[in-house]
């Protein structure tokens, strides 16, 4: 999908938006409080030097560390391989240290029929829902594939729009050469797992792991899931990613569920 904006640019709030609001009353996630000293040198003087120059990219040291983010998406979605491209539209409010995502987007079936979904992870458990007009079950996915899956979706939140809120015991960094990463979070009983690929600024370019699950029609499939991003901006002196893609690496051959363009 396209266009991640931090909370502190985004539009005002619309439909979805309050849906989201909604869905975080109701399922409670906790944060904070937050930490208002800066992250310093020091903090990071200790990690690999590829990390230490993606977090320099990412605006990090020198700014508070974030402990909740919210972010609005625009772009387009596909459930299945023959299926067509859906418009959609996407709100999403993450938190930490008690690690918590709430997901909602809203794609037009055919164009025409909308489905609203909803992802969260909240106190260890991932859930996915979709429903028809917003009333009609179609997706009720849940599960340790889905608690796995949705904290891995968690880690990539965090490694593209707000890499700070990974600073803590919980995340592990290591080195894999001059341009690549290894990152792992944990987070009741499960430990997630990805690489993260930079250029010379520390900017990324993709995000590789296999700790998620594709939902083909066979069933849940573990998979390779890549997030390559084709350019980055600054809002309010932050670096936040601009197009961004979500492929499947199948067996089959890559099945993009999100195009970046």
């Amino acid at each position: 999908m396209t266009s991640a904006i931090p909370s502190s640019s985004a539009p005002r709030p619309d439909r979805l938006y309050r849906r989201l609001i909604r869905e975080v009353q109701a399922v409670g996630p906790t944060a904070g409080p937050a930490d208002p000293a800066p992250v310093t040198e020091a903090e990071v003087a200790g990690l690999p030097p590829v990390v230490r120059r993606y977090l320099r990219f990412m605006g990090v040291v020198g700014r508070p560390r974030v402990w909740s983010m919210s972010a609005r998406f625009t772009g387009r979605f596909r459930l299945r391989p023959r299926l067509g491209w859906m418009p959609a539209q996407a709100w999403q409010y993450n938190t930490n240290p008690d690690f918590a995502r709430v997901f909602v987007m809203r794609v037009r079936l055919a164009g025409v029929v909308p489905m609203v979904g909803r992802d969260t992870y909240v106190h260890g458990h991932g859930h996915m829902l979709g429903r028809l007009l917003d009333r009609v079950t179609v997706v009720d996915g849940h599960g340790e594939e889905f608690d796995i899956g949705e904290l891995t979706t968690y880690l990539n939140d965090a490694i593209l729009v707000a890499p700070s809120m990974l600073l803590s015991p919980a995340t592990t960094w290591n080195p894999v050469d001059d341009h690549t990463f290894e990152v792992s979070l944990t987070d009741v009983g499960h430990t997630v797992r990805a690489r993260v690929f930079v250029d010379q600024r520390g900017a990324p370019y993709d995000f590789s792991t296999t700790d998620r699950y594709a939902a083909l029609p066979g069933g849940l499939v573990r998979a390779e899931w890549h997030t390559p991003v084709a350019d980055w901006h600054t809002a309010d002196g932050l670096a936040v990613p601009g197009r961004v893609a979500a492929v499947w690496h199948l067996p089959s051959g890559p099945l993009p569920t999100s195009p970046a363009g």
